[in-house]
């Protein structure tokens, strides 16, 4: 090594040498770089490549995303079924109402005492049931129906015959007054006399017959079929119905 002359300037004056590392620590960096890569690329491999992922996992996720659509669109449909039985069902309430009204049974008279009923009396059938009221009092069409009979009629004194579409027929007889004529269209609950005692009559009342296929048949159990009893006094439950129409 040459010797630096006293007479040449030292080039390194005033400044400071960083020391030199040991060859050690040298070793300790390169080791520590090459473990830190060889982790890295330990975890590389374990993550999983986009082209190797399962294609039943793929198809499950597929298959829920179909599933979904599909509850999405039978909840849609659930909602417009639901509005369309909701218009339906306001429609067939109408209808059923109308139909109800057209339908119904009723009690003839407001008030009234069962004074007889249907069977042989005298050694002769009483075709029909009377019902005692005051003189005057309205009594009302127990059914809807035509008027093929309105006035005076024998026997039954002032009498009204009403038929109904399945051809069956009432007669309201003893009356003292009619209020409707032959060809007039009743309606269920309608006024259509006043209760009297003309023709064949021994008192103030209504005498009510009903005629299936042109037979008398007993108005009781007739009636109790289509919700009125004549004896308890009690009328169908679509009585409020033919009352508004």
């Amino acid at each position: 090594m040459r010797q630096r002359l006293s007479s040449e300037p030292d080039r390194y004056r005033g400044r400071r040498r960083v020391p030199t590392p040991p060859r050690s620590r040298y070793a300790i960096a390169v080791t520590a770089a090459f473990a830190g890569a060889g982790v890295v690329a330990m975890g590389a491999s374990n993550m999983p490549d986009a082209k190797q992922v399962d294609p039943q996992a793929l198809k499950g996720l597929g298959g829920n995303q179909v599933a979904a659509e599909a509850l999405a669109e039978r909840d849609a449909g659930a909602d417009a079924a639901s509005r369309g039985e909701s218009r339906d069902s306001a429609a067939k309430t109408k209808v059923s109402a109308e139909q109800a009204a057209a339908d119904v049974w009723l009690l003839p008279l407001e008030q009234y005492t069962f004074t007889s009923g249907y069977g042989m009396r005298w050694e002769k059938l009483h075709a029909g049931i009377d019902l005692a009221a005051s003189e005057g009092l309205p009594f009302k069409a127990i059914h809807a129906g035509k008027v093929t009979q309105a006035g005076y009629f024998g026997a039954y004194g002032y009498a009204i015959t009403v038929e109904d579409n399945e051809g069956n027929e009432v007669i309201y007889a003893h009356s003292r007054r009619v209020l409707v004529k032959k060809g007039d269209v009743v309606k269920a609950g309608q006024v259509i006399g006043q209760v009297g005692n003309t023709g064949a009559s021994y008192g103030t009342h209504l005498h009510i017959e009903i005629h299936v296929d042109g037979a008398p048949t007993d108005p009781i159990p007739f009636l109790r079929q289509r919700g009125v009893d004549i004896k308890l006094q009690v009328e169908s439950v679509y009585a409020g119905m033919a009352a508004a129409s």
